[in-house]
Formats: C-alpha cells, structure tokens, sequence
C-alpha cells in the first residue's frame, strides 16, 4: 500500500515556478454540476454538449478520477479552501462555519503579493477572509434577483444568478490591481437544487427526450443502507417547488422572487407542458419518467448558464492578453445524481457523487487535451495551486500537490496515492453515515451508525469498480470475498489512521462554533405575527 504522506507535499509541490513568473489563477466553481453532465467526460449517457466545458478540456487536462472526501457542499467548500478532510477543518455537516483563523490557499496568495477577489455562492456562513472584494451570496442564494454581501453591505441584483455572478467578475477583472498577479474565484449556484434555469435557456431540449440511465429503477438488492434512502426522483421529488409544475401563477409560490415579467415568461414557457401533464396525470413508472425528463431539462438548462458563463470568461481573458500565464481551473464540490439509481442529489459514497469534475488550463504548462488518471482529492487543490505560484502551505495540510501530474502530461508520479478516503455524517436524505476507501479497482463502504438491525448486519458494501461500474453487486454478502474483504478492511483501518479521523475527531468537528460575522451573511428573516 503506498498512502504518500504529508510531508511529500513539499516535495512534490514545488516544481519549478520561478516566483517572477507567478501566474494568475481563475478558479471556477459550481454546485452540484457532475462530471455526466460535461460531455468532455464521456461518460456513457448521450447528454447534450456542453461546448466551452469541452473548450477548456481541449486545452487543459481532465482529471477522470477527480474525488471529493464528503459529497454535501458546505464541507466539501471548506475542505477545497483549507487542504484538509472534514474531521481537520471542522466542518462536517451543512450546519458547519468555517473558522475564520483557519488558513486557506486564497489567504496565503494574498498574504504573498496577489490581488484576490470571490464572486458567488461562499456557503461557509462566515465573512471571506483574504480577499480584497468579494461579493458572496447568504447561504444556497437565490436563483433570481440574488441578494448578494459585500464589505459595504447588502444588496439585490436583477438577473439569473448565474448571469450576474459572471458579470460582477468580470467588472473586477478589469477594475483590479492590474500591477499584481490575481486570483479571481467565480462560483455558481447552478446547478443546485431547486433547478430554475435562466429565462434564456428555458426552450432548451424541449422537443427531445433525453436517455434514462440503466439504474433508474433500481431496486437496491444486497444495500440496505440505500434502500432506506430518501432522495428518489419518485418518493420524494416534488412536483411543485422541485420540477415547477403549477396550474397558475397563483400555486408559483416557489418563484415568487421573480419579476411579474420574469414570472410571466417562466410560466409561459412551461404552460403547454403543464397543461397536458393534467390533462391525463401520469402514474406508476410513467409518472417517474415524466419527473425524470422534467428534472433532467431544468438541470441542464442550468448546466447550460455555467457553460455560457465558461465560455465568456474563457473570451475575457483571450481579450485581454491574459490567457498564456492564468491557470483556469474548473471544479465542482462534489457529484450529483442524474437519475442513477432513481436519484437526485449527492452524498453516498458511489461513484456519481464521490466522483467530481476537474478541468485545468495552463497555456505552456499543460498539455493541451491531456487526460489524468491518478486519483486526485479536493484536499490536493490548496498545496497544488499554492505550489503552481511558487509557494507552499506553512500549515499542514492532508493534500499533496499534483503540479507534477500536470506539468508531466498527465503521468502519475511514482508513489503517488494508491488510496482514496471519504467520511460522510450529515445524515440529510435519509441517508446513513458512512466512511469509505476507494482504490483504483475496488470499493469499501462501512457504516458508522446502523439505523436498524437490517443496516447492522449489512454494515460493509464492497464492490469491483472494473467488473461493476454501477456498483449493483455487493461483493461482501459472497463467502468467495472474504479474503478481498479482509484486505480492504485492513486498508481502511490504516487509511482512517494516517489522516487522523476517530470518532472523537468529527464529534469535535460537528459540535460547531459562532462567530461574529455569522449573522451578517444571513438574510432577515421574517417575524411571525
């Protein structure tokens, strides 16, 4: 087994970036915007394009086992931010704040001459420390019309929430301290739930029908623990504040932010639709495609705005001479569910939410169309993009920087990491805690906390990622496992270890902290009467 440890960071963070030469960084991110969704990533369902995604891959590298460490936003921003697994950075559930004492990699570039700046969704409840302008949504934000926290306040911005974090972006790129490099962070709402796409995409795939994946219908023989979930596309996606079906504008409670001219457009453009939905009500597995194909549109209606949005930064900085010394990376926080396994949302350690998106652009230094297989974690961004400026983190961080991987072509160093390691404890969607390893052929899930004596006696799914992509088969039910089964858990034990996680760990993490700033992030809430 080769986990490389820590201390490799500086070994293999440093590859020859001469500080005069520090480029700039674009860093692009987006919620809950899955690797199936990019068609760069090939993977399987026939989606529509998605042109400047494909664009920057072209030019970039595409990282196909990109993999986060806990698949739920808030603590997979913070373990993007800090280099370090949920159990370190003391977020391990939605509820999380991040410490603003804590070090990040924006902070250490700002501290070393850059001018830093973040547009967008934060989600980590506290003020963004090392930045001179920000402009962060409070909490998830909102679709349309945005509220949106700066130094100076609050403020409302009419538009699609996609369009207008774009625009504030760019102002700044133009506007900034043009002596210094930068570091601009431009992060979207889209595509999270609840999907509203923008006015302008809302007659997108409609005449289409888009391909169902083979698990739509899975049943979840041999896991327990998934069958208790509560996040189907039929159990539990609604139809009114989940896929916008509504009679009239009066039952468009959902939309009510809206404009009466955004409200009128957006209901118009499903009238038809929703016309003949009640008309003749589907039911049974008619009615689960019909949430399917509804749900699928509007996610990708979504998916849509962050494309346009790539493609528009990726033309600034083509107009400004900027594009032979900035990195653009594109990333996610983790995957999502596109009706695999009769799900939305991310969470469990399968591949379709474990697994996240991860483009870099780097003219001269990156082999443009490279693709990497090493298996690379969002605890690797800080000390990558810190070493990508000559620098590296003077905290200890759980990451190792793969500069070396994308200044190679994509080559996977020798002794790079063998071992994947994921926790999850928040406990939404019904669905259970769970930690997990993940080599470069199996998978091992155990689950922290049995809810039922059913889960208990099921508490480990093992399963062959190259003979089971979907992960259907539980290898750990089979007497013909127990050796493979032995092995993996070995692995996993010394894997929890060496990144320091106990039980003791996340429920210091989990107990959370308040600080000063929490409230300002938060809009006024209404009182009762």
């Amino acid at each position: 087994m080769r986990l490389t440890a820590l201390a490799l960071t500086s070994i293999l963070g440093t590859a020859n970036v001469v500080a005069q030469d520090r480029p700039n960084i674009v860093f692009l991110f987006s919620d809950d915007l899955t690797a199936q969704a990019i068609s760069a990533y090939r993977c399987g369902l026939d989606l529509p394009a998605t042109p400047n995604f494909d664009r920057l891959a072209k030019g970039g590298m595409l990282f196909e086992n990109s993999f986060c460490g806990n698949s739920i936003c808030t603590p997979s921003r913070a373990t993007v931010m800090t280099g370090l697994h949920s159990h370190k950075n003391g977020i391990v559930h939605l509820g999380g704040v991040l410490d603003p004492d804590l070090p990040t990699w924006p902070r250490a570039l700002h501290q070393n001459g850059y001018t830093t700046a973040i547009f967008g969704k934060w989600h980590l409840k506290t003020k963004p420390v090392g930045f001179d302008e920000w402009a962060v949504f409070s909490g998830q934000g909102s679709y349309y019309n945005p509220d949106v926290f700066t130094k100076d306040g609050r403020r409302r911005i009419e538009g699609h929430s996609t369009k207008v974090v774009t625009d504030l972006a760019l102002d700044w790129l133009q506007r900034r301290d043009a002596s210094k490099p930068f570091l601009l962070m431009l992060q979207h709402k889209a595509p999270h739930r609840n999907w509203k796409p923008s006015l302008t995409d809302l007659a997108l795939y409609r005449d289409i029908q888009l391909p169902e994946p083979d698990t739509l219908f899975d049943d979840y023989e041999g896991r327990v623990a998934a069958a208790n979930h509560k996040m189907g596309i039929d159990a539990h996606m609604r139809l009114g504040s989940d896929l916008m079906l509504f009679r009239d504008a009066a039952e468009a409670k959902p939309l009510a932010r809206m404009t009466p001219s955004q409200l009128k457009s957006y209901l118009g453009a499903f009238a038809d639709e929703n016309r003949a939905f009640y008309a003749d009500p589907p039911t049974g597995k008619a009615l689960v495609r019909w949430k399917y194909q509804r749900y699928m549109k509007n996610y990708l209606r979504c998916v849509a705005g962050v494309d346009r949005s790539v493609g528009r930064v990726l033309d600034a900085l083509d107009d400004a001479g900027l594009s032979d010394n900035t990195i653009v990376v594109y990333c996610a926080d983790q995957g999502f569910y596109l009706g695999e396994h009769g799900w939305f949302d991310k969470r469990w350690a399968y591949e379709e939410s474990l697994r996240m998106p991860l483009i870099i652009r780097w003219p001269g230094k990156v082999k443009a169309g490279a693709r990497a297989k090493a298996m690379v974690q969002n605890i690797d961004y800080a000390p990558t993009l810190l070493a990508a400026a000559g620098l590296k983190p003077d905290w200890d961080v759980h990451g190792i920087s793969f500069l070396p991987i994308l200044t190679n072509g994509g080559a996977t160093p020798e002794g790079f990491r063998d071992t994947i390691y994921y926790r999850y404890i928040d406990g939404g969607h019904g669905v259970a805690r769970h930690s997990a390893i993940r080599t470069d052929r199996y998978k091992l899930l155990y689950f922290d906390r049995p809810r039922n004596e059913a889960e208990k006696k099921h508490r480990w799914e093992l399963f062959d990622l190259q003979n089971d992509t979907q992960e259907m088969h539980n290898l750990s039910l089979s007497s013909e496992h127990e050796q493979l089964l032995a092995s993996m858990k070995e692995r996993f034990a010394h894997t929890r270890k060496f990144y320091g996680d106990t039980d003791e760990s996340v429920w210091r993490a989990g107990r959370g902290k308040r600080y000063a700033d929490d409230a300002y992030l938060r809009a006024p809430r209404k009182r009762r009467k």
